[in-house]
Formats: C-alpha cells, structure tokens, sequence
C-alpha cells in the first residue's frame, strides 16, 4: 500500500501570487499597446486643440471681467444713492414771504434773498414805474420812423414837401442824415479829428437834398410854392464832439 502524501499550502500560495503578479504585468502590456495604437499623432489636431483651450481660458477671462465691471458699478451706485440720502434738507429753494416782498420795494427793487441762502438778487418789475420812451423812433405828423431809411422816407414824403415851417424838421433830418454820413466821412478821411468831420458834414448838409431848407416850401399864410435858401443851422453844442 503506497504512502499518501498532503498538499503543501505554502508552495500553493507561492505560486497562486507568482500567477497573480504575470497577470497583471500581461494586462499592463496589453494597454500600453492598445493605447499606443489609438495614440494621435496629428499636428494640426494638436493646434486645434491647444487652440480650443485657448479660446476657453479667454472666454473664462471675459466673463470674469464683466463681473467685476458689474460689481463696480452696483457699487457706484449705491454710493450715489447713499449720498442722495444725506443730502441737507436746508439746501432746497425757500420761499420769499410777503414781508421780505414789501421789505424790498420799500428799499428800492432788488428782491430780498431767503435768510441762509445764497441766492442772487432778482429784479422785480414796478407796475408805478414810468416806462421809458423808445428813442430809436421818429415820430413826424403820423409817421412813425425806426431806422434810417425810415427817417428819410418820412421826411422826403409828400406831405413835408411843401411844409410851411421846415425848421422843425431840421434837427430830425440832421440827425438821420449823420448817423447815415458820419461814418462814410470816417473812411474816407481817417486822419481827421471829429470836430473836423462834422464841420465838413455840415459844409455837405448844407447842400444836400435831404436838408428841408434845400426843398420847395410853402410860404408863410400864402398859397404859393417859394424856393427857401435859408441857411441850415444846427446847434453845434448837439453834435460836436473832439
């Protein structure tokens, strides 16, 4: 009868780990030739890859950005409104009252300013106060003249043609007949003084038509035209200036 002989558990062991470890270094060989084979080379995929990321990373940038630019302006605006918040009451527009109405004109027409504010003085118009005459008119008999060519149409009308007392339009035509002349005299003679000017416009008025001694006039409680060689005499004291 033969010998029986029992399993050794250690040498089992031994080499159920040596099998385990040939496995796994077979596996590991495995993938590295499978990865190696799927493996892409390609340049241009490389590119458009890296450029991918790229395009994500300035993306991510921007939008970083924004919030920020967002958060400050929020922050600005809150700012503001705090400050509207604080703004002093006693800044805003008072009322004048109506002592501080009579209290200024009885002083003398400014407008008196609300007590603690800096407000300019604001004229208040006088209903009692005259109104002054416009002096850029020429009233003659009716006709009213505002300027110079006003002036002479008026004067040269029908109705002064045959007057029967030119001298009363003798400082109103003078005067028309300088502002329209004086300055032409300036230009043409630049070195004389005023006085000297308008002792030659008077030397010209006298012999120009638009002086109403120089027209046909009607005679004093008479019916006939008579030619009048009255000299034109105008106060110099009006007109002459140095």
């Amino acid at each position: 009868m033969s010998k029986k002989f029992g399993i050794n558990t250690k040498s089992a062991e031994a080499r159920a780990r040596k099998d385990a470890v040939k496995q796994s270094n077979e596996r590991e060989k495995q993938q590295r030739v499978e990865d190696e084979y799927w493996r892409d080379d390609d340049k241009q995929v490389q590119k458009k890859l890296q450029r991918k990321d790229e395009r994500e990373n300035k993306e991510h940038e921007k939008l970083q950005r924004k919030q920020e630019i967002q958060k400050l302006l929020e922050q600005e605006e809150a700012a503001l409104t705090a400050s509207k918040a604080k703004k002093p009451a006693d800044l805003a527009p008072k009322k004048v009252t109506q002592a501080q109405i009579q209290q200024q004109q009885a002083t003398g027409g400014a407008a008196v300013a609300p007590t603690g504010t800096n407000v300019k003085q604001m004229p208040i118009n006088d209903e009692k106060t005259p109104i002054e005459e416009n002096v850029n008119r020429l009233h003659i008999d009716g006709n009213t003249a505002r300027n110079i060519d006003e002036a002479l149409h008026v004067l040269s009308s029908s109705q002064i043609l045959l007057d029967s007392h030119p001298e009363k339009r003798m400082k109103a035509a003078f005067d028309a007949y300088e502002q329209e002349n004086l300055p032409k005299l300036k230009q043409e003679h630049p070195t004389l003084r005023m006085s000297q000017l308008k002792q030659l416009l008077k030397k010209e008025w006298m012999k120009s038509p638009d002086n109403p001694f120089n027209k046909p006039t009607k005679a004093y409680n008479q019916g006939s035209v008579l030619p009048q060689n009255v000299p034109a005499n105008v106060e110099d004291s009006d007109h002459d200036e140095d």
